[in-house]
Formats: structure tokens, C-alpha cells, sequence
């Protein structure tokens, strides 16, 4: 079993991916349903949908890079 470690980065990177992908339906959904006018001043520019999709391509890029490979010997 000592080949067939899995990266702690690969972990990070689905975590990243899940987190980014809440917080970007969360941020879809806000600015789907928002009351206008908004409470927040700065409302207009939807950091979730922006942070939620930097967080989901980080995720996923991490995912790619790390991902556990089977190796032939």
C-alpha cells in the first residue's frame, strides 16, 4: 500500500470545490430573489457568485493537479 497514497492536496481541492459551489448557488440564488432596494450598498456587484466561482475553478484545479493515479508497475 505504499504507492497508492492519496494527497492531502486532492482533499483541499474537493473541499475547495464543494465550499465554492455552495457559496456560488447561494450567490445565484440571492440574485435571483433580491429586494430592491438592496439593504447592503454595494449589493449590486454579487460577491458570492464571484467568490464562489474562484473558490469552485481553485477547487477544481487542485482536483485535476492531485488527483490519485493508479501506478503500473
Amino acid at each position: 500500500m505504499h504507492g497508492s497514497r492519496i494527497p492531502i492536496w486532492f482533499f483541499i481541492g474537493v473541499l475547495l470545490l464543494v465550499y465554492g459551489l455552495m457559496i456560488f448557488g447561494y450567490g445565484v440564488y440571492e440574485w435571483q430573489t433580491a429586494n430592491y432596494p438592496p439593504l447592503v450598498q454595494l449589493t449590486n456587484l454579487h460577491t458570492p457568485v464571484w467568490w464562489g466561482g474562484v473558490l469552485a475553478l481553485l477547487g477544481l484545479l487542485y482536483v485535476v493537479k492531485f488527483r490519485p493515479t493508479r501506478a503500473h508497475k
